[in-house]
């Protein structure tokens, strides 16, 4: 049987060969995705040399990859498509604190450390102390919740991005909250940084005449018993790029103020030179029925 390719007869076909996939959701997924990326090359009338250029790329993407750089991510990032993602699934509950993306760079565990600990292992940066608590939607604290954290440092890189320059878990900590839920560590006030450009989202980048630049945030993961976790940032608030993330991630209600705080006895309390940036919040988690 002949096939007009232009037509709908390759595209019905493709959708008939879906039908005994055991998987109802993958069959749902599969048939959805050949309709629409048919429909885009009919649409664009895309010809052979544009898709084999599509396939070099996403074949570059896929090597770009190691154990420490996630270039899909990236490159989802970059489309949007990771905050719809989020956006779509990450409702919660009136209060509850706002999710937002991953990120490419939760590439390792965050190495388990005391409350009150410092993460900036290199120092240099402008001192600051992160502190808050973990409640439920309700108010109610959550003693023992997981708080994952992770930032570039105050030049802009993780430590998976600068081996041999920073230590191996620099700018990142897993903490767990005390006995009224709170939280607290030492660290220094995040850079602003692009994300990296070496590589074919970079190249996309260039080509679509846009800037690679993240404004400057701390990354956390709050988990607790009986609440849904939520993975989110927050930013500091006056800082540049917020309205122009690389990865569409910004949320206002999650722009935080790091406060310059002058306050002997404070200082002394946290363990850091006076005065210091002060970042106060709570992570609001949701009950999960």
């Amino acid at each position: 049987m002949t096939t007009d390719a232009t037509g709908p007869d390759v595209t019905e076909q493709a959708l008939a060969s879906l039908r005994t996939t055991a998987d109802p959701r993958l069959r749902e997924l599969l048939t959805a995705l050949v309709r629409h990326v048919h429909d885009f090359a009919r649409e664009t009338r895309l010809t052979q040399e544009e898709w084999e250029q599509a396939i070099g790329f996403l074949t570059a993407t896929g090597q770009t990859c190691t154990d420490t750089r996630q270039e899909f991510i990236l490159l989802s990032d970059v489309l949007g498509l990771s905050m719809l993602v989020e956006t779509l699934h990450g409702h919660r509950a009136p209060g509850a604190t706002e999710s937002t993306v991953l990120g490419p760079f939760h590439m390792t565990e965050s190495p388990v450390r005391e409350l009150g600990a410092d993460i900036d292992l290199v120092g240099g940066g402008e001192p600051c102390v992160v502190s808050g608590r973990v409640r439920s939607e309700d108010g109610m604290p959550l003693p023992g919740a997981l708080v994952d954290v992770w930032q570039a440092d105050d030049k802009g890189f993780y430590d998976v991005q600068q081996p041999g320059v920073q230590p191996s878990g620099n700018g990142r900590g897993l903490f767990t909250a005390d006995a009224e839920g709170r939280f607290w560590f030492r660290t220094c006030v995040p850079a602003a940084y692009p994300i990296p450009t070496d590589g074919p989202v970079g190249g996309l980048l260039r080509a679509t005449g846009r800037h690679p630049y993240r404004p400057a945030h701390i990354h956390f993961i709050a988990t607790a018993e009986g609440h849904a976790p939520v993975t989110t940032h927050i930013f500091v608030a006056g800082g540049e790029y917020l309205d122009s993330d690389a990865v569409f991630a910004v949320k206002q209600s999650l722009v935080q103020d790091f406060a310059e705080t002058d306050d002997p006895a404070l200082a002394r309390e946290f363990g850091v030179p006076n005065p210091f940036r002060h970042a106060a919040f709570d992570l609001v988690l949701e009950r999960t029925a």
